[in-house]
């Protein structure tokens, strides 16, 4: 992958910035069911309002406004909109013919974007995050409480699902793979080990970053693992970073960021949300208050890789990357 030297050339010097909320950012355009489908769709047979990814083929300008607002904040890394990429997620829709292509494209605007600013300043390279949601289906739990032996899906089902999804980004141009939202972890493990497929067949090495969450003051995900846990089931594979996003705000995710950064090898990514959701489901932290939150990080050296989830606006992403831009990065021995 040719953008993987400058990739950990940039993060042996400096904190790299990955963006924030494409879902956040994507409310404040009010799209209704008809923005959705564009003119392509105007007659698809079934409701598509929130299929987000979807955008990327209807609304593809606003796509490409989001990603340009988070390289003008700072991000060095961009996440393509393909948070539910998967023909399990799009089953929803009844869309799953699409995700190839679905995928492809979000990489391709995300790679334009980036490869334009990279024009601008060499200095600071950007680089393509494919991004890899968790699906809306777990290989570890059963969605039914009178039948705990019960699964929704086999991890063969996913395997599968997450190879096409990854190939699609890979074509489009992603340089990293993120693996990310973990609840799951034997998701996870069907995405890693459809990723280390493809590196075989086509005799690559793909920069992965996975990310999981912590879903409560327990300091577990949801499927029972503690943050040490989660590291040694991933460990297996050589990753570019390891580390947490989602669920909670920056404060409550100090002490697990603690657990990966004095146990791995790996770099270490987080990127919370804007603190946690009011009565109405909207985050309230503001730039200036969340930036703060993360100083602890970055004053302790725990990361490599910051950024924002749920809530997060380029203006938090801004006031993140001038205050990290202060410090030294987490050392970590890479061998390149």
């Amino acid at each position: 992958m040719k953008n993987s030297e400058q990739l950990y050339k940039a993060l042996s010097e400096r904190i790299l910035i990955l963006d924030g909320a494409m879902g956040t950012m994507l409310q404040r355009y009010k799209f209704e069911e008809e923005d959705y489908r564009g003119e392509r769709f105007k007659d698809w047979e079934h409701p598509v309002k929130g299929n987000n990814d979807l955008l990327s083929l209807t609304q593809p300008e606003a796509i490409e406004e989001v990603h340009r607002k988070y390289l003008e904040a700072g991000a060095d890394i961009l996440e393509t909109n393909t948070f539910s990429g998967t023909t399990i997620a799009m089953a929803d829709y009844h869309m799953e013919e699409l995700v190839y292509e679905l995928n492809y494209e979000s990489a391709k605007i995300a790679r334009k974007v980036c490869d334009e600013f990279t024009a601008k300043n060499p200095e600071k390279p950007r680089f393509v995050a494919g991004s890899i949601g968790p699906t809306n289906r777990t290989a570890s739990l059963s969605p039914d409480v009178n039948d705990p032996g019960y699964r929704a899906i086999t991890f063969e089902e996913l395997r599968l699902a997450y190879k096409q999804q990854s190939e699609a980004l890979l074509d489009g141009g992603s340089d990293i793979l993120l693996v990310e939202t973990i609840f799951d972890t034997l998701n996870a493990k069907a995405a890693l080990f459809a990723i280390d497929e493809i590196q075989e067949e086509r005799g690559i090495e793909i920069p992965i970053m996975v990310s999981g969450t912590i879903t409560d003051a327990s300091g577990r995900t949801l499927s029972g693992q503690t943050a040490e846990a989660f590291l040694i089931s991933v460990s297996h594979l050589n990753l570019l970073s390891v580390g947490f996003n989602c669920a909670l705000g920056a404060n409550q995710l100090t002490p697990y960021l603690e657990t990966l950064a004095h146990n791995s090898d790996f770099f270490v990514s987080a990127y919370p949300n804007a603190g946690l959701p009011n009565a109405f489901g909207q985050y309230d932290e503001s730039p200036e208050f969340m930036a703060e939150q993360i100083r602890e990080y970055v004053e302790k050296g725990l990361i490599n890789i910051i950024g924002g989830c749920c809530g997060t606006t380029p203006e938090h992403i801004k006031a993140i990357a001038d205050l990290v831009d202060k410090y030294e990065p987490r050392k970590v021995n890479v061998a390149i």
